[in-house]
């Protein structure tokens, strides 16, 4: 049981972490709400489409009844005239323009009813239309916004990033690699130096008289050419 308590405390506890990052950014929030908004004018739309639809389908039964009744009407009439005029018995007549009168009766309470349906709907109609052009102009109002915070925040975030470097905030770190680096040269550049203090105690005997006779007989050659250079001026 108590694993079970536990357990059922660390997921209250994520969801709430999870609650709070979503306070702590504006940007997640407004958008996930615009679209909850969107979401919502869809379906709005879709009630309206259907309040629509009824509406025209009362107005068609309105329509529908008046005609019958109306039929009826002009029925119970020739009824009556063709007894007048001795063509049908006048009871048979009397019976059958009744019982036309009645369904006009019916036919005009069905009207009626069709009628108020209609009014209803009509008006529910034109109220949804209202709710949806308010919910369209938050909607577009909203997007501005949001695109106004998204700027806001890309120009904090920019300008942090400024004030922290133009404060020294994370100079330390740049500073200490710096440091770094300069150790690693100096490194290098005693290394380099090594090897060539290596490479010149590795020089033979040979080689250091044959350095001295070179540099002996670019000496001697030197010499000789200036002792005739004289002896030419001195002969001319």
């Amino acid at each position: 049981m108590w694993a079970w308590l536990k357990r059922l405390f660390r997921i209250g506890k994520a969801e709430a972490h999870s609650a709070l990052d979503k306070l702590e950014n504006p940007v997640k929030m407004t958008e996930q709400g615009i679209r909850d908004l969107k979401v919502n004018l869809e379906k709005a739309l879709v009630a309206m489409a259907e309040v629509k639809a009824m509406g025209i389908r009362s107005k068609g039964e309105v329509e529908n009844y008046e005609a019958k009744a109306a039929d009826y009407e002009t029925k119970a009439t020739l009824l009556l005239k063709k007894a007048a005029a001795g063509e049908m018995d006048a009871a048979d007549a009397d019976r059958l323009a009744a019982e036309s009168l009645l369904k006009k009766q019916e036919n005009e309470a069905h009207a009626a009813l069709a009628r108020k349906n209609q009014t209803y709907f009509e008006s529910s109609s034109d109220k949804l239309g209202s709710n949806i052009d308010g919910l369209k102009k938050n909607i577009s109002k909203y997007e501005n916004e949001l695109k106004t915070l998204k700027a806001r925040a890309k120009v904090s975030a920019a300008q942090k990033e400024i004030n922290k470097d133009l404060a020294g905030i994370d100079s330390d770190s740049t500073v200490a690699m710096l440091e770094k680096m300069k150790e690693k040269v100096a490194q290098e550049e005693a290394l380099a130096e090594s090897y060539g203090d290596m490479a010149s105690e590795s020089r033979s005997l040979d080689d250091e008289i044959n350095d001295a006779l070179d540099s002996s007989s670019a000496e001697l050659k030197m010499k000789s050419d200036l002792d005739a250079l004289k002896a030419k001026i001195s002969s001319n």
